[in-house]
């Protein structure tokens, strides 16, 4: 793969959460005429390709992703026509747009689900996954949904339970129904059709249920358990995605396609990604992002940067010949990159720089999450009421109110990982409401919003923002060394420094040495780059002259690199 150059491969993603991006109309809520009025800024950053979350017509009970009409446009975000001015601004700015493909789950009020719960007669009975009660009345299995509580929800009206492996008002759809498949692909075929470049695929790797539907091995005593050894990439997911690339993707050749595959392993991801028959540019892993729990263990903060560059590694070594990587540390499902792998306060600046450095010095496609550019932080909600996100309300009811959890321990746990934290308003100015609205946003603003944002970042040459044009710029003018170049990693067994090396076809060789922590930090050179002659190329901090002797001093969060001669 990396021998045939694809435009995925040498783009930079900025993903835009649109109902927290920028609201035009001021009703709170952000919309796609607030995206068509800040392309230049897009444009300014440098990137290649917008990727939306959902603006679908949906009753928003997980704020998009349960969709009830995937042709229709939500009426908060705008219009078709909106949508098509969005497509041109981009298309005439260089620039891509990708779509994201929520197709595990509809919402309940989609006219799918409502007529497959009219009747077990019904034609679209099929389209979902409906199963009698065991013998005394409960679930058909004991799956725990990753929003908590049963996968499962007993319909009133026909006498069954439906599958939903996300909130009960997203009921998952029956791949292995074939009209349900061929439903999906005349659908995405139409977007093609609409001019979309590209899709985010929700959950794909969800798609493929085992059709018995077993209960799943309980640990503890827990009433519901985690049921993905019968649903994680699937019995029929393979067969699944080869046939959804020649019914439908393959429609218009090049698009880029990035699948979130939650517990893919680095040989399932080669496998998807390295094998053009099925259709998968790239894969979401989740192995980083999980180091401290993720989302599913509210509790667990301890993490090493020796764990995290161990996790990072191994997926570059796993992908670095065949298939390709997706670069990402935070997105609307994660907290603030700045706020978990950085540190938020005294450091933000020089350790928002440093993860710039490594999400962009990688072997992959980068992905810059909203705000990401501007070193925006968590935010510290007093209150549970003050979140909207179902995962974290209802983690907060299952933890306090049914565990006896202590309100102040839950909440502590909740600004760390809420998915709300990355959900908050952007933060264009320092005046009222971050410049995001001139109503009441929908969610509250980050009240740092003063001291952080983009008017401040744009006017500021050292500021994060013009960090990640360099490094956006730097990636575009030398894709042999920084797109397709080898990666080698040194000092594994290092502390608090990730250093590595990038080589291009050429010989040309970079060296990237990164500090993930707020001590200073030393590292001796391997003998066979402490001689080599170094050009310095880009750093976080004012650089010291001290490029030619053995060992090298790195300041807190501090990120160097270097030309090797």
């Amino acid at each position: 793969m990396t021998n045939t150059p694809k435009h995925w491969q040498e783009a930079v993603v900025y993903q835009i959460y649109p109902r927290s991006f920028m609201d035009s109309n001021g009703d709170g809520i952000g919309d796609l005429r607030g995206i068509i009025g800040k392309l230049d800024y897009l444009n300014k950053l440098g990137v290649d390709v917008v990727w939306l979350s959902p603006i679908y017509r949906s009753p928003g009970d997980d704020n998009g992703y349960d969709i009830s009409d995937y042709r229709e446009i939500a009426e908060e975000f705008g219009t078709m026509d909106d949508w098509r001015e969005l497509r041109d601004g981009l298309h005439a700015r260089g620039m891509k747009l990708v779509m994201d493909l929520v197709i595990n789950h509809t919402s309940d009020e989609h006219p799918w689900f409502e007529a497959s719960r009219a009747s077990r007669d019904s034609p679209y009975r099929n389209y979902y996954i409906w199963r009698d009660p065991k013998p005394d009345g409960s679930e058909p299995n004991n799956w725990v949904s990753v929003f908590g509580g049963s996968a499962w929800q007993f319909d009133d009206i026909t006498g069954q339970y439906y599958l939903h492996l996300f909130s009960r008002r997203q009921p998952d759809l029956n791949w292995n129904y074939p009209k349900v498949r061929e439903s999906l692909y005349d659908m995405i075929r139409w977007w093609i059709g609409q001019g979309v470049d590209g899709f985010r695929m929700d959950v794909i790797n969800y798609i493929s249920k085992t059709e018995e539907l077993p209960d799943a091995e309980r640990h503890g005593g827990a009433r519901y358990a985690w049921g993905g050894d019968y649903f994680v990439s699937g019995p029929r997911f393979l067969e699944f995605l080869a046939e959804m690339n020649e019914q439908a993707l393959s429609a218009r050749p090049g698009l880029l396609t990035v699948g979130e595959m939650p517990g893919v392993t680095p040989e399932q991801a080669h496998r998807y990604t390295g094998n053009p028959a099925y259709g998968m540019n790239m894969a979401f892993q989740f192995e980083h992002v999980d180091i401290d729990g993720g989302g599913g263990d509210w509790f667990r903060a301890g993490w090493s940067p020796r764990e995290l560059k161990g996790i990072l590694h191994k997926w570059q070594l796993a992908l670095g010949d065949e298939g390709w990587n997706s670069l990402y540390l935070n997105n609307h499902d994660q907290p603030r990159a700045v706020s978990r792998f950085g540190q938020d306060r005294e450091h933000r600046v020089a350790s928002a720089k440093m993860l710039a450095t490594l999400l962009h010095t990688l072997k992959g496609t980068p992905y810059v999450y909203q705000g990401e550019e501007l070193g925006m932080t968590n935010t510290y909600f007093p209150s549970i009421q003050d979140y909207r996100d179902v995962a974290t309300r209802n983690a907060y009811v299952e933890h306090v109110e049914l565990h006896g959890v202590h309100p102040a321990r839950m909440l502590e746990a909740i600004h760390r990982k809420s998915r709300d934290n990355a959900r908050t308003p952007m933060q264009w100015t320092g005046g009222a409401n971050a410049g995001f609205t001139t109503g009441a946003p929908w969610i509250g603003v980050n009240p740092n919003y003063r001291e952080i944002n983009a008017a401040q970042a744009v006017d500021d040459p050292n500021s994060v923002f013009h960090y990640y044009r360099r490094l956006i710029a730097l990636r575009k003018a030398h894709p042999d060394v920084l797109v397709y170049g080898r990666y080698e990693a040194f000092a594994e067994w290092h502390e608090h420094i990730y250093a590595y090396t990038r080589t291009a076809a050429s010989g040309e060789r970079w060296l990237v040495l990164l500090n993930m922590t707020a001590i200073d930090s030393w590292l001796q050179l391997p003998d066979h780059l402490r001689h080599d002659a170094r050009d310095v190329i880009l750093g976080n901090y004012p650089l010291m002259a001290e490029w030619d002797i053995m060992e090298v001093s790195l300041r807190p969060f501090e990120a160097r690199v270097y030309r090797l001669k």
